[in-house]
């Protein structure tokens, strides 16, 4: 008797639409951290400009340069992690998978994130 060959079960168009609306996600997430990198990075421009005008002398630079282009370059970390999670993710519906997320990198991703937090939180405490 000849071994049958099972066949993937079918993808559905549900769960190929919502890998695409996760890539969507982590493209908006990744716009977000440049967007506010970029952001960052030129307020600290502006507040150099305008403390040499109030002072009249020169102002080192801040960590805001640095920290907004750490966050820029986030960014496209992540943009790069939608695009690979959404390519892992459609060849395993094809192939009738399911395919979950390192925990590694997961908790990596967040422990960044949380780390920016935090970088946020304590640069608006030392400002007040």
């Amino acid at each position: 008797m000849p071994l049958e060959r099972s066949e993937a079960p079918p993808t559905r168009a549900t769960d190929v639409l919502a890998n695409e609306r996760t890539l969507l996600a982590y493209v908006r997430t990744a716009l977000a951290f440049i967007a506010f990198g970029f952001v960052i990075a030129r307020f600290s421009l502006f507040a150099r400009e305008f403390a040499v005008l109030v002072q009249g002398g020169t102002v080192t630079k801040g960590l805001s340069t640095t920290f907004g282009t750490t966050m820029a370059v986030f960014g496209i970390f992540v943009a790069m992690l939608g695009a690979w999670r959404y390519a892992i993710t459609n060849a395993g519906l094809r192939r009738g998978e399911v395919i979950s997320l390192s925990a590694m990198l997961a908790y990596g991703v967040s422990t960044f994130v949380a780390v920016i937090g935090a970088i946020v939180a304590i640069a608006l405490l030392a400002y007040r």
